[in-house]
């Protein structure tokens, strides 16, 4: 009797084992590409802030 429950405790535990999950971490095979599209215009700014310091000038108790 306790052979049996010994044998079958040990074949439980090999068939538990077998199905123990797996996990992987594999690299991609190819590169990650990160595409910013960024353009800076800073001509914007400095027309604007040229015109605000000619209208503070032209106007100077504006503020």
């Amino acid at each position: 009797m306790m052979k049996r429950f010994v044998l079958s405790t040990a074949l439980s535990l090999v068939f538990l084992g077998a199905c123990a999950p797996k996990v992987q971490i594999v690299a991609p095979d190819k590169p990650i590409e990160i595409n910013l599209n960024v353009k800076i215009d800073q001509e914007v700014r400095v027309r604007l802030d040229k015109e605000v310091e000619d209208l503070i000038a032209d106007n100077p108790d504006l503020f």
